[in-house]
């Protein structure tokens, strides 16, 4: 099989490696201490703000604060490492992402822990897609344009991402498997001076989270062009998916919560639904949304599935695009 069929049947392949077990624990659980929610990544970025929205939301429901604790590095790995490591006694959880709890084990060939084994699902908290703009001078206003243009001008399209193994390098990758195109991908050191470089002109094209753009686009420094996921955003309403121009296109992010392994499902199910209840309350739904997010608010089941799910795209990924972080 050919890396484009293989990619094509990734919805139907087996979806591995198996998730840990949950222990069993007594019923009504509830913490007696403040819970730490880790994020591996600075404060002001996507997920530490998921973070904080999530913790403020259920720590009323909890009856115990909920503290967001940054420990930074290795793309998310030192706070992944500390959770992996920590007693599943339900005070201590990591905010993941599709990079953190997928990619990552790809990525990296010497990780300590294994993203899949050695966690519990929670909760999918959101998923999200990204938004292909390109700046104004590219003479193309629509998907089809572009793959037309891309097609008749292999590598003359120069795309800008967040860094090599990427989620903004993985969506672009997709794109070109999928519409038959080459780029020529030029990484930075995170998505903002990608952004600066497209506004500027020394870019043609970024697949960026709508977070990221959405200002550019109302002020007409980028015009966007079709977004990565399969349903319309509601943030931009008019902007149509990928998959309408480009059949079987789609790469969505995510946010979720997951525990130490062996988390008792007692703990799992008070923490997954006050996670639910938080994510779906008003405030923090219509916050969401308006950062063109997809508030899910998704129970342990719906997180290990997708968890599973994107392994093996993300593995197929790795090896296509040559990614390496070692």
């Amino acid at each position: 099989m050919d890396r484009r069929s293989l990619l094509r049947a990734l919805g139907a392949a087996p979806l591995m490696p198996a998730l840990p077990a949950v222990a069993q624990g007594t019923p009504g659980w509830k913490p007696d201490r403040p819970v730490r929610f880790v994020v591996g990544f600075a404060a002001g970025g996507s997920t530490d703000t998921t973070a904080r929205l999530v913790a403020n939301a259920i720590g009323g429901t909890l009856g115990q604060p909920v503290v967001v604790e940054n420990r930074v590095g290795g793309a998310g790995n030192i706070g992944s490492e500390h959770v992996a490591r920590s007693a599943p006694d339900g005070l201590t959880y990591v905010v993941a992402s599709v990079g953190t709890h997928a990619t990552n084990q790809f990525l990296y060939k010497s990780l300590p822990f294994h993203v899949a084994n050695d966690f519990t699902p929670v909760s999918l908290v959101l998923v999200s897609g990204a938004v292909a703009v390109v700046h104004p001078s590219l003479a193309v206003r629509s998907v089809a344009e572009l793959v037309a243009y891309a097609r008749a001008n292999p590598g003359k399209i120069n795309i800008g991402t967040s860094g090599v193994g990427s989620t903004q390098h993985f969506a672009a990758a997709l794109f070109e498997q999928r519409a038959g195109v080459q780029f020529t991908h030029i990484p930075y050191r995170g998505g903002a001076p990608a952004m600066s470089d497209l506004v500027a002109g020394r870019l043609d094209l970024v697949f960026s989270p709508l977070a990221e753009t959405m200002s550019f686009i109302q002020s007409g420094q980028v015009r966007p062009l079709g977004i990565s996921r399969t349903e319309r955003m509601p943030a931009l309403p008019d902007i149509p998916p990928i998959a309408d121009t480009v059949p079987g296109y789609a790469f969505n992010s995510w946010i979720g919560i997951f525990g130490p392994a062996r988390l008792p499902a007692n703990i799992v199910q008070t923490m997954s639904q006050a996670i639910t209840a938080g994510v779906r309350s008003p405030e923090v739904n219509q916050r969401m949304t308006s950062l063109g997010y997809l508030p899910v608010g998704g129970g342990p089941e719906a997180m290990a599935d997708l968890q599973r799910r994107d392994l093996v795209l993300m593995e197929e990924l790795v090896r296509l695009t040559g990614a390496s972080a070692d």
